[in-house]
């Protein structure tokens, strides 16, 4: 299907509020009704690739919310956000840009709202840039893990399952066990279900560690110090991790120390 083909199988599967239109090199831009919180357009580009179609925002999302940070760099927290919006829309995070491949015409306008969701999504993530809250709770945690002299590694990654690669906050190791500690901090009820959510999604990834690795479980570390977390959360996640809240640091240790440690929910392969 040439580029002009495609573009007007885009107009028809798209309603009015999209504009599509062809650019240098047989490139399709598709102006989407979703607004950068300035008010610019989030545009979403089609290219066709080895037979299947790639729709990206070019980085345009990432590059809008690196641009309202002092530094132009993103916490890690805030990537991890990043990549939470991208789990929940179905979108693929590659080297900063958001993007969707679809193998047939009839998946490119669903994947054009995809993009330009997740565009939104993670601009609006610039809220996150007014607190350092997280950052400074997770150079809180890391002094408290050196002050007690507990070997730790920060932001390991690790590959599960589906193949996708997670950032774990903290790995550590005590002489009973090996324990895969999530932070969970966010100054916004409407953050914290998601990252209730990510650690579900994380662990069942990854479920096969403890399994074939008894000795290592998941641990969930609350930072209860801001009022947004409901019994819902803490139950959504108890039953992949063990539970604790920075409140309570004696709780922590005990979970990084003691030999007893919840089984993992056992998934079929």
């Amino acid at each position: 299907m040439n580029a002009s083909d495609l573009c007007e199988a885009l107009r028809r599967g798209l309603s009015p509020l999209y504009d599509c239109t062809l650019v240098p090199q047989g490139t399709i831009r598709v102006r989407t009704p979703f607004m950068y919180p300035d008010g610019d357009i989030v545009d979403v580009f089609v290219e066709e690739r080895g037979g299947e179609y790639l729709l990206t925002d070019y980085g345009e999302a990432l590059g809008w919310l690196q641009m309202q940070s002092y530094t132009n760099e993103l916490t890690r927290n805030q990537l991890r956000l990043v990549e939470d919006v991208c789990l929940t829309l179905g979108v693929d995070f590659d080297r900063g840009q958001l993007t969707v491949r679809c193998a047939n015409p009839r998946e490119l306008a669903d994947g054009v709202q995809r993009v330009g969701q997740a565009g939104v999504r993670v601009a609006d993530l610039w809220f996150t840039l007014r607190t350092p809250t997280v950052e400074t709770v997770a150079d809180e945690v890391q002094a408290w893990l050196q002050e007690r002299r507990f070997p730790f590694e920060r932001d390991v990654r690790v590959t599960g399952r589906s193949q996708r690669v997670w950032t774990i906050d903290y790995r550590v190791t005590t002489p009973v066990r090996t324990s895969l500690v999530f932070l969970l901090s966010t100054g916004t009820q409407a953050w914290a279900r998601r990252l209730s959510e990510r650690v579900v999604a994380t662990c069942t990834d990854l479920s096969h560690i403890p399994t074939r690795q008894p000795d290592t479980s998941f641990v969930s570390l609350f930072d209860d110090t801001h009022d947004v977390w409901r019994d819902e959360d803490f139950a959504l996640v108890e039953r992949f991790s063990r539970v604790t809240t920075w409140s309570r640091p004696d709780d922590f240790e005990r979970a990084l120390t003691t030999d007893r440690a919840p089984p993992p929910v056992l998934l079929s392969p």
